[in-house]
Order: C-alpha cells, then sequence, then structure tokens
C-alpha cells in the first residue's frame, strides 16, 4: 500500500503555478511522473503524490525539474486567472476515477498522434530523399543526351564538310569536260562557215573504209542521246504477321507474357488500393525492376543508405523477388548491419523456398564477424 504524501509547498501567478514536492530520500531515477490538463501524479515508492488541480493547465508546456530529492513543477495556466486553492474541492472518489482514466486516455490520443506525425515525416524525408536521387539520375540523363546531341552535330558538319569537298573537287573534273565540249563547238562552227566544195569520187572498193583508230562522231553523239525507256509500273502486295507483343512470335512464349501482363495489371491495381501514398508516383517509379536497377546503381556509387531506401520501395511494391533481399542484404553488409543482412538472406531463402537451418544462421553470423571484425 503506497504511503501518500501531503507536505509540499506552491505559488501562483495569474499565468502559472509553481509546485516544490520532496522525495524524502528516494533516488531520483525511481521517480515516475505523469501529468494531464487536469491530474498530476508523482510516483517514487513506496511514497505517491496525487493532485486534481482546480483548472485546467497546459501540459504540453508544463515542465518538471528534479535535483536535490526535490521536484519543481511549472505548471502554465490554460485562462490566467488567480486559484482559490491548488485542488479542486468536493472531489469524491467516483470522480477521482473518471479523471485518471480521461487524463490516461488522453495522454495515449496525444502519444499515438505524435508517433503517427513522426511515421508521416519519415517517410516524407524518405520520399523527399528518393525524388532527390531521381533528380539527379535524369540531369545525369539529359547530360548524357545532351553530349549525344553533341556529338551527332559535330558528326553532321564534318559530313556536309566532306560533301562540300566532294562536290568542289567533281566541279574541277567537269571543267575539263565543258572546255573540251567548247572547243568542239568552235570547230564545228567554223566548218559550217567554208563554202562548200564539190562532191568527191567514192574512194575505191578496194581500200579500207574503217582503220584501227577510226571514229565516228555522229554515232557516238546518238548513242549519248539515246534514252532508254520508262519501266512499266506495277504493285507488289506486302501482308505483315500480326503482332501485340513487341518481340517476334518465334522468339516468344504467348502463354507466359499473357501471364506476366495479368500479373502486372493486377500488381496496378493493388497498388492503387493497399498503397495510396505512391499514386502520386510517376510510372516507372512504380516498377520493381526499375527500383532494383535504381539500386544496383546506387550500390556501385557506394550510396548504400539510398540504395537500401530503393530496394525498400521495390520490396513494398513486390515482396516475391528473392533478389530484392539479397541486393539490401548486401547493403547491410556494407552498412556493417549483420542482423539485418541476416534477416534478409533468411527472407530471400523463404521466397525462393530454400531451407536455412539455425546451424547455417550461426555458421554466417560467424563469418560475417570475422569478416568485419564486429
Amino acid at each position: 500500500m503506497p504511503v501518500r504524501v501531503s507536505d509540499f509547498s506552491w505559488q501562483q501567478t495569474p499565468a502559472a503555478v509553481f509546485l516544490s514536492l520532496p522525495l524524502r530520500g528516494v533516488c531520483v531515477r525511481d521517480a515516475d511522473v505523469f501529468c494531464g490538463e487536469s491530474y498530476l501524479k508523482v510516483n517514487f515508492p513506496p511514497f505517491l503524490f496525487e493532485l486534481f488541480l482546480y483548472a485546467p493547465i497546459d501540459d504540453g508546456s508544463s515542465k518538471a525539474k528534479i535535483g536535490n530529492d526535490t521536484i519543481l513543477f511549472t505548471l502554465y495556466k490554460k485562462e490566467p486567472v488567480v486559484w482559490e486553492s491548488l485542488s479542486m474541492p468536493g472531489v469524491d472518489k467516483e470522480m477521482m476515477q473518471r479523471i485518471r482514466e480521461k487524463s490516461i486516455l488522453q495522454a495515449q490520443e496525444k502519444a499515438k498522434e505524435a508517433t503517427e506525425a513522426k511515421a508521416t515525416a519519415k517517410r516524407e524525408d524518405q520520399r523527399y530523399a528518393l525524388g532527390e536521387m531521381m533528380k539527379i539520375e535524369e540531369e545525369e540523363r539529359k547530360k548524357i543526351e545532351d553530349m549525344k546531341e553533341n556529338e551527332r552535330k559535330k558528326a553532321s558538319r564534318e559530313l556536309e564538310a566532306w560533301k562540300e569537298c566532294q562536290r568542289k573537287a567533281e566541279e574541277q573534273r567537269r571543267i575539263p569536260k565543258k572546255e573540251v565540249c567548247r572547243q568542239r563547238k568552235q570547230a564545228e562552227e567554223r566548218a559550217a562557215l567554208k563554202p562548200q566544195s564539190l562532191p568527191r569520187k567514192a574512194p575505191p572498193a578496194h581500200l579500207p573504209t574503217r582503220g584501227r583508230n577510226w571514229e565516228n562522231i555522229f554515232s557516238e553523239k546518238l548513242k549519248e542521246d539515246r534514252v532508254p525507256a520508262p519501266r512499266s509500273a506495277g504493285r507488289i502486295q506486302i501482308s505483315f504477321t500480326p503482332r501485340v507483343f513487341p518481340t517476334a512470335l518465334r522468339e516468344s512464349q504467348v502463354a507466359e507474357e499473357e501471364e506476366w501482363l495479368h500479373k502486372q495489371a493486377e500488381a496496378r491495381r493493388a497498388l492503387s488500393t493497399d498503397l495510396p501514398e505512391f499514386c502520386d508516383l510517376k510510372e516507372e517509379e512504380k516498377n520493381p525492376d526499375w527500383l532494383k536497377e535504381k539500386g544496383n546503381k546506387l550500390f556501385a556509387t557506394e550510396n548504400y543508405l539510398a540504395a537500401v531506401n530503393a530496394y525498400n520501395l521495390a520490396i513494398r511494391l513486390n515482396s516475391k523477388i528473392p533478389l530484392l533481399y539479397l541486393n539490401r542484404a548486401a547493403c547491410h553488409l556494407k552498412l556493417k548491419n549483420l542482423h539485418k543482412a541476416i534477416e534478409d538472406s533468411s527472407k530471400a531463402c523463404k521466397t525462393m523456398k530454400l531451407p536455412l537451418r539455425s546451424t547455417q544462421t550461426t555458421q554466417l553470423y560467424k563469418m560475417m564477424r570475422r569478416r568485419f571484425g564486429v
């Protein structure tokens, strides 16, 4: 049966109440303090101090300082008025019990709200970290694309310069041909201006009419002027194999592809119903494979904490991929979180339906301790 304490001193102002409670030689570590809006309790076995306050206080901003075998309370009032007494007058046992239960319920609700607020802040921080990593990745991708575009433009300029050189060389080759045609035309004009001579006798039949170097200019000109006839028009009928999936039919398995598409649709529906906080993510960010590749790149750059965040999100989206647990276990090994590494390895074995006995777990733990010196 605890011994109730009644010796204490207190003072007040219109805004606050100052209460001094002696501990009677009890160790400070054994003192347990509970404060509500209308209820104050200090338990320091074998003593117990209870106080049902005259008016409500602000328990969130009130303070308690323990030292020199004394607890000093600074209780801030909700309404700046002077109290007639410290405790509530005319309080029976039933009313005391109601005030105790109400204070405990209020404390539990405040603790629950604080826990939820902390979890929400943690999720926001994780989402912000993942968003920043994605922004960095997008900037790197854009930089690579700009480099490719610059190289493409450089190659195009070099190709245009080469074509210009080829055009100039072709023009240089055409100049002698034009000169020859001009000289030939002048010769024809001079021949046309000469008077026509009498017809000469035909050469003897026994003389050769063609020599080894004989040329017929007019026949060659006719050959150059001759143009081949255009080809006849026609149509070619081409029939393509109907194919919805991007791979060729001979290289794929239709049943497995349809099953994969069905699983992807179910995963998207489950994601929208079970995880509503991921609805504002991009489509590629909802893909566990894309998150796995992202984690692998972060692991390669020795950014293990960001890689763990990426694997965590991928596991929340799809917890049946054993490789995600193995990759996260590798990150925990780099961070020297041996227990988490063993836990992820065990989950991977369970996902792959491989037996992992306790002796194997012990041997794995010892091996990790020898390897990392933990």
